[in-house]
């Protein structure tokens, strides 16, 4: 029985009777290509503990197994919404744990990262105000008719001193 392989990210075996498409491992090269990550990044993540670690061919190629990929994605997915790769290897980590206790772990992570984003709103609402002031401060300056150093910029080398 002739068993034909493809290149592709999934081997089409060829059994005589039906095609079985299989799910094969990914070279790093492949999995950067498919990813849009770097090798470095790839192997960063290795070192993180964020994807599984990659077994190697005789050659020493590094082979990762078929589910990296949604691995990849997701970790992307949790970038982009503010999560620190930290905190994303913490969410990984309670793939071994079932029901409540998992949610729990979840949950208790979310509460962090919401205090986290609200002091972080905190800052970025007193900076507004900040920079709200300095506007005003220059909007006055060039109401006026004399030619004076700007007041914000005054007022940032006196605090230098």
């Amino acid at each position: 029985m002739a068993q034909n392989i493809d290149s592709g990210a999934r081997s089409t075996v060829d059994t005589g009777e039906r095609t079985v498409s299989e799910p094969r491992p990914l070279r790093i090269g492949e999995l950067s290509a498919h990813s849009g990550l770097s090798r470095d990044a790839l192997r960063y993540y290795e070192r993180l503990g964020l994807m599984p670690r990659a077994r190697r061919t005789t050659g020493g190629f590094r082979l990762y197994p078929p589910g990296t990929l949604d691995r990849i994605r997701f970790i992307k997915q949790a970038q982009l919404h503010g999560l620190t790769l930290r905190e994303i290897r913490e969410l990984l980590g309670f793939q071994d744990r079932r029901g409540r206790e998992r949610c729990r772990q979840v949950q208790n992570l979310l509460t962090r990262k919401l205090a986290d984003v609200d002091g972080r709103l905190q800052q970025l609402q007193e900076f507004r105000h900040t920079l709200r002031d300095y506007l005003s401060q220059c909007e006055r300056a060039l109401g006026r008719a004399t030619d004076e150093e700007c007041p914000v910029v005054r007022e940032l080398s006196a605090d230098r001193s």
